[in-house]
């Protein structure tokens, strides 16, 4: 076991050694020169040595302190090396996730809790953004710098999964479907086939992203001709749409992942049984010398068990 060593004194004779002077010394501790010399005279006294000449006008080091100054200071750099790391790592207890607004309320917040029971002492920071959503090819990557300049540890994008420099997985395939309210559906407007859409206002999610779902594109998958795909009320989120679903103010063409809860709970229902299967995906994205930390590892692997569990339930 180490002996026991006197911090203050050897603090104060690395200073003075440096400095060749005791007032330099207490000006950086912020001490006085008085109480410089006190531990060095007490340091000395432990060691039974003397460590420095005293001239008139200045100081000089013994041969002896001469042998030991390097590797004291070396050990201050250790001691505040250490300092740094620890740091380092209550910092690295907080957790910053970008995501699309709606993708945050409607599929990660609800599942939140269990991460925090699971992972109690990660702080996290969430931030909706749309830039987190593709819209054309000119933004269809994520600069590592933006990481960087965000202290971002993760993304999770809606998109085509072309991000490099980045280390990039599949989180959830995405399939758009119509969804209403059961009141909707059991109401006095008839709504058993997809003909049926035309006595019913259509709901569209207007976010600005190249290959979002869109009613025209739906019925022609259904073979329907009969009713205007551009009539009804428009939305710039693919939350706003959800809750006017709910709401019973229509019908929605929605990305299902995105529906998961109020399926669930019986808010929304399902008309028709038709999907329609996109070629965009939600990604989880990191930087690729990041990754492998404890905090962010946990959080993508909890992102990945989660959605297991919800295509199991």
């Amino acid at each position: 076991m180490a002996e026991h060593l006197p911090f203050n004194a050897l603090r104060a004779f690395e200073a003075a050694a440096r400095h060749l002077s005791f007032k330099q010394a207490a000006e950086e501790l912020f001490v006085t020169p008085a109480a410089i010399s006190q531990q060095i005279k007490f340091l000395e006294d432990s060691l039974g040595i003397e460590l420095f000449h005293r001239l008139n006008r200045k100081i000089e080091l013994t041969e002896a302190a001469k042998r030991g100054l390097p590797e004291i200071i070396e050990g201050f750099n250790h001691l505040s090396e250490g300092v740094s790391l620890i740091k380092q790592e209550l910092e690295g207890s907080a957790l910053t996730v970008w995501t699309s607004p709606s993708f945050a309320t409607k599929w990660l917040m609800p599942k939140l809790p269990d991460f925090r029971r699971a992972y109690p002492d990660v702080d996290l920071n969430i931030s909706g953004s749309r830039d987190l959503i593709d819209n054309g090819k000119a933004h269809n990557t994520i600069p590592a710098d933006n990481f960087k300049r965000d202290k971002v540890d993760i993304a999770i994008r809606f998109g085509q999964g072309d991000y490099p420099g980045c280390h990039v997985d599949k989180l959830i395939s995405v399939s758009a479907i119509p969804l209403c309210s059961p009141e909707l559906l059991n109401g006095d407007k008839p709504l058993d086939k997809p003909e049926d859409l035309r006595h019913h206002t259509l709901l569209h999610d207007d976010t600005p992203y190249e290959g979002r779902p869109s009613w025209s594109t739906w019925l022609e998958a259904a073979g329907v001709s009969s009713v205007d795909s551009n009539h009804g009320m428009s939305f710039n989120s693919a939350g706003l749409v959800l809750a006017a679903a709910v709401g019973g103010q229509g019908v929605a063409l929605t990305l299902e992942p995105l529906a998961a809860d109020d399926l669930a709970d019986g808010k929304l229902v399902k008309p028709f049984d038709l999907s329609l299967p996109m070629d965009l995906a939600y990604y989880v994205i990191s930087l690729e010398e990041t990754v492998d930390k404890p905090h962010i590892k946990a959080f993508r692997e909890w992102l990945f068990d989660s959605v297991r569990q919800s295509a199991a339930a």
